[in-house]
């Protein structure tokens, strides 16, 4: 009984509430038919009237003999003001004028009004600048010419809509005068809005009938179906919270590769994905460890989420290495703990080897966090997308630094090339200029390298190239740089080095290659000595090619004291150099013979 009688309470509000819709509906649509016409049939009219207005003052413009005489002098002859007096009878238009650039009427179908100034601002922020200017505006009938004020329509009528319409006149962007347009729109206006209530009576009753129809159809069938629909609203929500997640998930995926993709080393790789994962798998304390050159242990690299990772694990101290895929510890009856994964104390963990065309190259870890491991195996296909985009990330970022590494190095010694020497000087000279550090630069000539290649042969030439970059790469340090710049030529740059001790270092480097031994075959090659040059920044140059040059100075110097020694650049080794270079260069100063 109780139940009935709150089902039929239920049954009464909700029909009530039905009814003061459909008259709030009502209410609303009549206010609309009301309220809506008259705004946008003017927008309309306005739009119609400056297409007509346009006709109108090209008709103006084309029946004057000499429009540009006639609005800039002012004067109309008899066959203009013929036609300017039978313009409204041939048109809608019921007055009109013409005024100058100075926004005097020239002429004016009330001839009172020639000679008067249009004052109004819009005539110069608008009008002269050649831009059309529309106003609307409620006149009484005694403004409107040539309305009969006898006839009944007048009679009854009290004022009238008018549209006035300024429109410019133009010549090659210059502006000659306008014309203003008056065209009574009363009637016109007064029948659209009229067609145009109706239209939306028709609409709204039509709209409100559909409403009430829909209304009845949907509470009818809504009473059958309510039943059904709280049994799903509960699978609706989860499913809902599932494409959210999804989606946040593929979002976060998106994000991760488009920001590894980017990024210029494995530092700054490493960095985003602990910042990622903490946000991807947030139930889950994680490490990355990458191979390390030797390809013996692997190198931990970062960790987050309050995991740890240990400084260096070996491969076969992990289980996903050993066996080449994903191991899952927890999933299993019987489980093994890995090395790496020591101290252990029960939660589930996975390890994903992160492989790069065909190749393993390191290991994600991650770790449940306490209470979560039911949440942790829901994510394993998520993991193993993200240990996908790390692979391919490693993979880039190393194959770039390769790439970037056979750019700069030399194949045969291993040394720094020519373009990165030349680079790496111009950098320091900057630095230098800047900060005033002490800067200098040292030329490494091998002495008579071409008996080497005549007499044991080009591979015994490149075992003592080789030799001797090993001896130069050796000798630097910190900053210092050492480059194979061709053939048996190196540069070494030495920067945050005094003079003296720049010299120094040259002594020791020369003494080191001479003490090198190079066995080729069976038998030990000649002793190897080197000629040096040393160039000192500022005294030398403040440009890469002054510094080259100097340094190269001194080494010529050296090679023709006798080589196997270092000197210093100065005036007597530029000298050398430019009397070594004089005859080569007096042939080129003797023109040709003239021909017979």
């Amino acid at each position: 009984m109780n139940n009935s009688y709150w089902q039929n309470g239920s049954h009464r509000l909700k029909w009530t509430l039905i009814i003061v819709l459909l008259i709030a509906v009502t209410a609303v649509a009549g206010w609309g038919i009301y309220k809506l016409p008259a705004p946008l049939v003017d927008r309309m009219l306005q739009t119609d009237i400056l297409k007509q207005a346009e006709l109108w003052k090209r008709r103006v413009v084309l029946h004057l003999e000499n429009p540009e005489s006639t609005l800039r002098t002012g004067e109309i002859d008899e066959h203009d003001a013929e036609f300017l007096a039978s313009m409204p009878e041939a048109s809608d238009v019921y007055r009109f004028k013409l005024f100058d650039t100075a926004g005097r009427v020239i002429w004016s179908t009330r001839p009172e009004e020639v000679g008067s100034m249009e004052n109004r601002a819009f005539f110069r922020s608008d009008v002269a600048r050649g831009l059309v200017h529309y106003i609307q505006e409620v006149v009484p009938l005694s403004e409107i010419d040539g309305l009969d004020l006898h006839t009944d329509n007048v009679q009854n009528a009290i004022q009238h809509n008018v549209a006035e319409v300024f429109m410019p006149v133009t010549k090659n962007g210059r502006f000659l005068g306008a014309v203003e347009f008056y065209t009574d729109i009363s009637d016109l206006r007064a029948t659209f809005i009229t067609r145009l209530r109706i239209s939306l009576a028709i609409l709204s009753g039509i709209a409100v009938l559909a409403l009430c129809i829909v209304s009845f159809v949907t509470y009818r069938t809504n009473r059958f179906q309510v039943r059904a629909l709280h049994k799903q609203s509960a699978k609706e929500r989860d499913l809902m919270a599932e494409q959210i997640r999804l989606a946040r998930e593929v979002r976060l995926l998106g994000e991760l590769n488009e920001w590894l993709q980017s990024s210029r080393s494995l530092d700054e790789l490493f960095d985003m994905v602990s910042r990622f994962m903490t946000h991807i798998l947030p139930e889950a304390e994680g490490s990355v460890y990458v191979y390390s050159n030797s390809r013996d242990v692997l190198d931990g690299c970062a960790s987050w989420n309050a995991g740890t990772h240990k400084a260096h694990i070996h491969p076969e101290g992990c289980w996903g290495l050993r066996r080449g895929r994903t191991y899952e510890y927890g999933a299993s009856e019987i489980d093994f703990v890995c090395e790496h994964a020591e101290p252990h104390d029960g939660r589930p963990y996975f390890c994903f080897p992160i492989l790069a065309h065909g190749e393993t190259v390191g290991l994600l870890h991650l770790r449940a966090h306490e209470h979560k491991g039911e949440a942790f195996h829901g994510s394993k296909k998520l993991a193993q997308l993200c240990a996908e985009q790390i692979s391919m990330a490693i993979a880039n970022v190393q194959m770039r630094d390769q790439l970037h590494d056979q750019s700069v190095r030399d194949p045969l010694t291993g040394l720094f090339n020519r373009r990165h020497m030349t680079e790496t000087l111009r950098k320091s000279i900057t630095r230098s200029q800047q900060t005033g550090a002490r800067l200098s630069l040292v030329a490494v000539d091998v002495d008579h390298f071409k008996k080497f290649n005549d007499t044991h042969g080009h591979d015994a030439g490149d075992m003592v190239l080789r030799a001797v970059g090993s001896a130069l790469e050796q000798g630097c340090d910190r900053d210092e740089v050492a480059c194979r710049i061709g053939g048996e030529e190196f540069m070494l740059i030495l920067p945050d080095n005094a003079p003296e001790d720049a010299v120094t270092r040259a002594e020791q480097i020369r003494q080191a290659v001479e003490a090198v031994s190079v066995r080729y075959g069976e038998k030990s090659l000649p002793r190897i000595t080197i000629s040096v040059g040393v160039s000192h920044y500022p005294a030398h140059g403040t440009m890469p090619q002054d510094l080259m040059r100097a340094a190269d100075d001194a080494l010529y110097t050296a090679k023709d004291k006798g080589r196997n020694q270092v000197q210093v650049a100065g005036t007597e080794a530029a000298a050398a150099r430019e009397a070594k270079a004089a005859p080569k260069q007096v042939p080129k100063a003797v023109p040709p013979a003239p021909a017979a």
